[in-house]
């Protein structure tokens, strides 16, 4: 218990008296941590998003112009006996046109000043949610697009297999930006620590000399790493806080339509310990890095 008193007293004091090169330990740490934050915050809203659009997979039938009922029957008759969809339902122009008004407010007026509808009658078709990324639904919506009456076959699968692809690949760039970043941040919290014990290098080898056990001598430096770490991430943390209530509700509401409020939610618990216990890990190894060298 003495052991650890002491190591906290010293550590805290070799941080004030060189504040300025603390600050900037902390604040590189900081920088490192809010980045993998960010990260992951983006990446779990992200995926949940992508998740409740995958529960949803469907994909639309838009209908020739003139498009008779014999083959509105056909393309029915398809779609019931593919055996991957779990529902369907016709929309007609009219229908369609409104909810392009309600959906796209502020292009309602200039739709309905044209001299016709523009947007064609389709059937929305639901997919069985296990059957969603069989590639045989690739292979009905390209028999659907050769069937008379159909115009076009929008497959959402395409599109959200491609932003998962976009999700990834940003994800590893952002994890090698993060790497870079805890290498700067481990690298800048070993020296400051190591100019602390060069301060105190007469200190220690006094202590060597009658013999004071090895938890006296590093511990305080590796504390002081620790602390440093710990700090940088506690700052990290409520700037994320900050960002997420600050930007939740201008996302959701400039996303209307695509992005709900559920998507967009905080870290969990256990993500949000584990980015602050990652601070004090981070600045315990460079602790240990500068420390060594005290024998």
């Amino acid at each position: 218990m003495n052991a650890v008193v002491y190591a906290i007293s010293e550590a805290w004091r070799s941080m004030w008296r060189r504040r300025g090169a603390s600050l900037m330990a902390v604040l590189t740490a900081s920088a490192s941590l809010f980045v993998l934050g960010l990260l992951l915050l983006a990446g779990t809203s992200a995926s949940r998003l992508l998740e409740r659009w995958s529960a949803a997979a469907e994909f639309s039938v838009f209908l020739a112009d003139g498009a008779t009922p014999t083959e509105r029957a056909a393309i029915e008759r398809t779609l019931g006996s593919s055996g991957l969809v779990a529902g369907q339902a016709f929309v007609p122009a009219e229908e369609a046109l409104r909810r392009f008004s309600r959906q796209f407010p502020d292009l309602a007026a200039a739709v309905a000043s044209l001299p016709a509808n523009p947007l064609p009658a389709s059937y929305d078709v639901q997919l069985r949610p296990e059957l969603a990324r069989d590639p045989s639904v690739g292979r009905l919506a390209a028999q659907l697009r050769q069937q008379a009456g159909v115009s076009d076959v929008r497959y959402d699968r395409r599109w959200i297999e491609r932003l998962l692809r976009l999700v990834g690949a940003a994800r590893t760039a952002g994890l090698a930006l993060v790497a870079v970043l805890t290498l700067a941040a481990c690298l800048t919290i070993a020296g400051v620590v190591r100019l602390a014990l060069h301060a105190r290098r007469a200190e220690i080898e006094i202590m060597q000399l009658v013999g004071a056990p090895l938890a006296y001598i590093r511990g305080p430096f590796v504390l002081e790493g620790t602390l440093l770490g710990l700090t940088g991430a506690v700052v990290a943390f409520g700037v994320l806080v900050g960002v997420y209530l600050l930007g939740r509700d201008p996302i959701v509401a400039w996303a209307a339509g695509l992005v709900a409020a559920g998507d967009v939610r905080f870290l969990p618990l256990g993500v949000a310990l584990s980015l602050v216990g990652g601070g004090a890990a981070i600045g315990c190894v460079g602790g240990l890095l500068a420390a060594r060298t005290a024998r």
